[in-house]
């Protein structure tokens, strides 16, 4: 509700209002969702609810394909009225995982199709690390700089990033090893295949140790268990019919994302094609940090009465308190915290949500402080707010912080709700 909900940072309802007019008729097909049928707060709740008693129940086995495809639906209508806070890969990848897994079986197609997502999602996240020329990348020092500015670090992170930077550099030519190479053995014999999912389920489990990625890890190894699986002929002409379809309306849109990665000129409609199916999430491009950063600034808000005391107001997970340990919590996802890691990487304008947020908190609005850790003005909102960046930095062994921070200038100048 705090993120979405009818008093949240972006609300659904207003979202879905802006598109229409925006848009007229197409609107609801650049945004599928059932929530035009209604996106006040109740609706919002009994997707939720929906979604969640639809997949227990897919659990159980009966009518499998049918409840799953109400959990596809249900998941698609809640990321394209999420805007900012529903976009990540995961959420996209779950989309699609989603989208095969109506039609999973042990047939050679449909377990193909299933092998040919990890290998997207493996060999795509390595080719946009070479194709960014990024220069950390290339000099193999991109983990040591990525333990200490991901977004959510984990207590071991800090460990990690103490490591020779010789381990750093072996550690980050590995990950190229097991994104761009281990993928191919993916469509290997048994063996080699089995070698390819288990390297690629232990770099994913490294990856969890050191990260909150939300589902995103979990997710990727459940995926990775259908390299395990070995096809079997399943009866039916119309079975078949399905399948092929299946995979050629997979595998056009696929080709046509890998000639998008590598920056090949679109044939015939190509690019029309893939922005028409886009707003479904059902095949997609994935990559995470094509490029690394290097520093790690962090907006700290603040409120004030008489602008002079300010006093913070402190996140549930994002890095504050100098001394807070950094949190284990996958696979929830903190969206706020997520959001401002990637605010603090621009500027308020190019983070539009951001003025609402601000805007929320002069008002004291219940559903956004549900998403804090602590607010200062408990009693009745500040006059005044504003947002302070400033750089963080891991401490080394022996100091009693686990972060250190220097001031870096106003993010979001001071203001009132004048």
């Amino acid at each position: 509700m705090g993120l979405i909900g009818s008093h949240g940072i972006l609300p659904a309802a207003e979202y879905l209002r802006a598109v229409r007019e925006a848009v007229g008729r197409a609107a609801y097909w650049d945004a599928p969702s059932i929530f035009w049928l209604g996106a006040g707060d109740t609706a919002l709740k009994l997707g939720c609810a929906a979604g969640a008693l639809v997949s227990l129940l897919a659990m159980f086995g009966a009518w499998q394909r049918s409840l799953l495809a109400v959990c596809l639906v249900l998941w698609i209508s809640i990321c394209s009225v999420g805007q900012d806070f529903l976009s990540f890969q995961w959420d996209i990848l779950l989309s699609e995982a989603g989208f095969l897994a109506i039609f999973a079986d042990e047939s050679p197609t449909r377990v193909w199709l299933f092998r040919w997502l990890i290998f997207r999602l493996m060999f795509f996240s390595g080719a946009v690390k070479l194709l960014s020329h990024d220069s950390t990348w290339r000099d193999l020092t991109a983990l040591h700089y990525h333990y200490e500015t991901q977004p959510l670090p984990t207590p071991l992170a800090w460990y990690a990033w103490q490591l020779p930077m010789s381990l750093q550099k072996l550690s980050t030519l590995l990950v190229f090893v097991v994104e761009l190479g281990v993928p191919f053995l993916f469509f290997a014999p048994r063996r080699f295949r089995y070698v390819g999912a288990a390297i690629t389920i232990g770099f994913q489990v490294l990856i969890l140790l050191t990260g909150n990625y939300t589902f995103f890890n979990f997710l990727t190894i459940a995926l990775t268990m259908w390299l395990f699986i070995e096809p079997k002929k399943v009866p039916g002409t119309g079975h078949r019919v399905v399948s092929v379809a299946l995979a050629l309306f997979i595998g056009v849109l696929s080709g046509l994302l890998c000639l998008e990665l590598f920056s090949v000129e679109f044939p015939f409609a190509g690019g029309e094609l893939l922005a028409r199916v886009a707003p479904f999430r059902i095949v997609n491009s994935y990559g995470l940090f094509a490029v690394m950063t290097t520093t790690r600034p962090e907006i700290v808000v603040e409120g004030s009465n008489d602008g002079e005391t300010w006093l913070a107001y402190e996140f549930r997970y994002k890095p504050g308190d100098v001394r807070r340990a950094p949190a284990i919590i996958a696979p929830y996802q903190p969206r706020l915290d997520w959001q401002m890691w990637f605010a603090a990487l621009g500027t308020y304008q190019q983070n539009r949500w951001f003025v609402n947020f601000l805007l929320r908190l002069m008002r004291n609005e219940p559903a956004v402080l549900r998403l804090l850790r602590y607010n200062p003005f408990p009693k009745a909102p500040p006059r005044y707010i504003r947002a302070r960046l400033y750089l963080y930095h891991f401490t080394h062994r022996g100091e009693r912080a686990w972060w250190t921070r220097e001031e870096h200038g106003l993010y979001f100048p001071a203001v009132s709700l004048k």
